[in-house]
């Protein structure tokens, strides 16, 4: 099979060609040529920048196209445009923040979606992400029917995550120490090792499979507080502490998202960590233990020669935990 990857050069991207190299598939990867070019130096590398010109991609035939980097729809239309009928199956790398806020957890894909109050906006905000990745949804089942495949993940993970929002958990409670776990512990979580996403888009363009997925583990009632417990349990060292700290206590403290990644913490919109994946699994999806994920990116940490500073320094950490127990004990 070739495949075409459009922006594989990074995290998802770079998992998805590794995949489809490691089932004997032939890649050209699509890429700005800004980061990654050395990867993959036997695959053939094209060179644009999919906002301005596509014209690298004029020639040449694929029997699957998979998007990893289609923000806004003028994305989807422009890479059909240029590809015409040359692309093969489709793949939409979406996102569960295409959902309007659940109203209960275990949803399915059939729930409803965001819509935008302006659609020809192409500013990419937290607040028209989701919006959207919608109607980069709907241009892509409008364009390719029942050959598109819409992928719907919740946090992405795993080596070469370049985000550092999982890498930052793990590089934190590998330190040791008292740890501060922003609560509630009980909201729900989710998320998708990279490799396991790749592997299993690989599958069903193998067999000719479209629809729309979610692509999440491991299940609709995963907490927070597992998350960080498995974590926990897989490097970090003996004289670890877990502190759960109430959401209210870091929200007066003026703590956000910034410096705990991945954390719900006065998030409306924190039952989309609660995504039914029983479609996903039912075709094919294996999700690896998150105790696996774990210490393969810890050791992808190790390996990076400059990692970025935490956003939470730990002497602003002492000082919260310090401020949560004497309000604790008052």
């Amino acid at each position: 099979m070739r495949v075409l990857v459009v922006g594989g050069t990074r995290f998802v991207g770079r998992h998805l060609v590794e995949a489809a190299l490691s089932a004997g598939h032939e890649v050209t990867i699509f890429h700005r040529g800004r980061t990654g070019s050395e990867l993959f130096p036997d695959v053939e590398h094209r060179l644009g920048d999919r906002n301005t010109d596509l014209s690298a991609l004029a020639d040449g035939e694929w029997d699957a196209t998979i998007d990893t980097c289609a923000y806004v729809p003028r994305h989807v239309t422009s890479l059909a445009d240029a590809l015409g009928t040359r692309g093969g199956q489709q793949v939409l790398i979406s996102s569960v923040s295409a959902y309007a806020q659940p109203k209960e957890a275990n949803y399915r894909e059939d729930a409803p979606l965001l819509e935008l109050d302006d659609p020809t906006v192409e500013t990419v905000t937290n607040e028209t992400y989701g919006g959207l990745k919608v109607l980069c949804e709907r241009s892509a089942l409008a364009i390719h029917g029942d050959r598109a495949l819409v992928v719907r993940p919740t946090y992405v993970i795993g080596p070469h995550d370049y985000s550092w929002r999982f890498p930052t958990w793990v590089r934190r409670i590998a330190a040791g120490g008292e740890v501060l776990a922003p609560g509630p512990a009980s909201d729900y979580s989710q998320y998708i090792d990279a490799r396991d996403m790749a592997g299993w888009i690989v599958s069903m363009l193998e067999r000719d499979l479209g629809g729309v997925f979610h692509t999440v583990a491991p299940s609709a009632h995963f907490t927070w507080g597992e998350e960080l417990e498995t974590i926990a349990s897989a490097v970090a060292p003996a004289d670890t502490t877990l502190t759960w700290v109430d959401e209210g206590f870091l929200a007066a403290e003026d703590v956000d998202g910034t410096m705990f990644p991945l954390w719900s913490g006065g998030d409306d919109a924190r039952l989309l960590m609660s995504a039914d994946p029983t479609a996903a699994f039912e075709v094919g999806l294996q999700p690896r233990s998150l105790h696996d994920t774990v210490v393969d990116t810890l050791a992808w940490i190790d390996e990076q020669p400059s990692p970025p500073s935490a956003a939470l320094t730990a002497q602003r950490e002492s000082e919260l935990l310090g401020r949560w127990k004497s309000a604790a004990r008052e």
